[in-house]
């Protein structure tokens, strides 16, 4: 047995189950939430960006902890901590279920993104440590399926609850689950042998990390909404987290402090600096595309949110079957297919289904986003798990949970910083195509003038008289307009998310090492 591993827990599988079942849980209240925001402001009275802070409060607690699960699994010890942490995220999911008031929602989903950090860092670190090398390719392919089809899954889900029994279902279904969950980690998880006693607490850097990562999370959920640095809170809070960061890195790593709550020296290990800028994109990339595509289908296309879960849905299956591909691929013993084969060829397929939802236009249906979604969610498959491998190949002992904490955390950044680029690109290019497009609609243009007169005599034709029908003509030109410079700049922001892949690829070359398949030191995921 590897020194750094810990004795085979008996109940290791059944373990398994319940940490994949949290994170599940936890993940997908990132997105089951959104396609009932609507409907919960109604209910509350409250505007668009009051109703906005459900998930940005959800975010914002969830993005702050995550660096500290290392340190409060440390504190607290592996079993308490995460069992704590679950039965935290299960009351204030019934508690935001019962909630009677806007802000007393937000509250408690602040309270259920506090609890819901651990169950994805340290129950990636805990995978890593109760499991031996042979079967970390099943294990976190298995936990890898879970954390990427659920936030696809999430819109769906949502919607159905919402739609057939009412709003506070999209919390109370998880008080259940997550009791099964608590009740098999709490009785059969033991603490990790790696734990190290803390003597200290670094208050400095607790501060530093909120306030700096707080403030940068709200820049980039609020941003757009605010035309950004046009905003002066905006400006305030882009300032304090580039100061409260900076000085954060600083301390950290200073000889004064002996007892930093973040290791940031585990970065040296070449393989998770690499990692980290893969899960950076990747989370870009996975959240990202959730973001713009189904804005793109249900505006453009007309597409239920209904139908648009079940076109995303064959994409999610494709990830899971080629997650568990690549992790058997990866657990053979004298495996001859490399793990950034397996990356690259997850990235091209990534790229290429960008490039073809690039290609679409206001008339396209369900079967022209098929194959692009399928192969979408066949490349993440590829990517995530040897991604996950490679990066903690040569983390040992109190590394492991450190790493997982700082990786989770770029994904869930990633994600962020997708979906406050893509809506200040896509407000952007839709202003740029709309002008473009405008400048070619005057009188002696034959395409404009002839599409204009059929609508003028389609409307005539109607009954209208011919001032009416002059003007709805003006009117549905500028309509179809519209909805051409959307679909450009929809395309443009498609492009964008593969372009992104594609700059990263030379991360590969730090990867080159990989996880040694079926044996080797344990590996971890994120």
């Amino acid at each position: 047995m590897s020194e750094e591993q810990e004795p085979l827990n008996p109940y290791r599988w059944l373990i398994l189950f319940g940490l994949v079942t949290a994170a599940i849980l936890e993940v997908l209240d990132t997105t089951i939430v959104n396609v009932a925001l609507a409907t919960i402001g109604g209910n509350f009275g409250a505007t668009t960006e009051e109703i906005a802070w459900v998930s940005t409060g959800y975010i914002l607690s969830n993005v702050i902890v995550l660096p500290l699960t290392a340190w409060l699994s440390s504190l607290f010890g592996r079993r308490r901590y995460l069992t704590g942490s679950i039965f935290l995220f299960i009351v204030a999911s019934f508690l935001c279920g019962t909630s009677t008031s806007l802000w007393e929602l937000v509250a408690f989903r602040i309270l259920q993104g506090a609890g819901g950090a651990a169950l994805l860092s340290t129950a990636q670190a805990t995978i890593r440590e109760i499991f031996p090398a042979e079967q970390q390719g099943t294990v976190q392919s298995l936990y890898v399926l879970g954390v990427i089809v659920a936030p696809t899954l999430g819109p769906y889900l949502g919607g159905y609850l919402t739609d057939n029994y009412s709003w506070p279902w999209i919390f109370f279904v998880n008080v259940p689950i997550g009791l099964i969950s608590a009740a098999i980690v709490g009785t059969l998880l033991t603490d990790s042998k790696h734990r190290v006693a803390t003597v200290k607490v670094d208050f400095l850097g607790i501060f530093l990390l909120a306030a700096g990562l707080g403030s940068l999370q709200y820049v980039l959920e609020e941003g757009n909404i605010k035309d950004w640095f046009d905003d002066q809170t905006i400006c305030i809070l882009s300032v304090v987290a580039v100061v409260c960061l900076t000085s954060l890195i600083f301390w950290e790593l200073s000889s004064y402090n002996k007892h930093p709550v973040i290791n940031l020296r585990v970065l040296k290990n070449r393989e998770l600096s690499a990692a980290l800028i893969l899960f950076l994109v990747l989370g870009f990339g996975l959240y990202g595309g959730i973001f713009i595509f189904p804005l793109f289908v249900q505006n453009i296309l007309g597409f239920t949110p209904t139908v648009t879960g079940e076109v995303l849905m064959p994409g999610g299956i494709a990830t899971g079957v080629t997650a568990m591909l690549s992790g058997q691929i990866l657990n053979r013993k004298n495996n001859r297919i490399k793990p950034w084969v397996i990356i690259l060829t997850g990235m091209c397929l990534f790229v290429f289904s960008m490039w073809d939802l690039a290609h679409m236009t206001d008339q396209s249906g369900e079967p022209d986003t098929r194959i692009a979604l399928i192969l979408r969610g066949a490349g993440l498959g590829m990517l995530f798990v040897p991604i996950n491998l490679a990066a903690f190949s040569s983390l040992k002992g109190v590394e492991i949970s450190q790493g997982a904490s700082l990786l989770n955390l770029m994904r869930q950044l990633g994600g962020s910083l997708g979906i406050a680029l893509l809506g200040f690109f896509l407000t952007r290019r839709t202003a740029m195509h709309y002008s473009m497009l405008a400048s070619h609609a005057y009188t002696g243009n034959p395409a404009f003038e002839a599409r204009f007169n059929a609508a003028r005599q389609a409307l005539e034709a109607s009954g209208a008289s011919a001032v009416e029908a002059q003007q709805g003509a003006y009117q549905m030109m500028s309509g179809l307009i519209k909805a051409q410079a959307a679909t450009l700049s929809y395309n443009d922001a498609f492009l964008m998310l593969g372009l992104a892949m594609a700059l990263v690829s030379p991360m590969l070359v730090l990867l080159r090492n990989g996880p040694k398949a079926g044996g080797g030191p344990p590996v971890d995921a994120h």
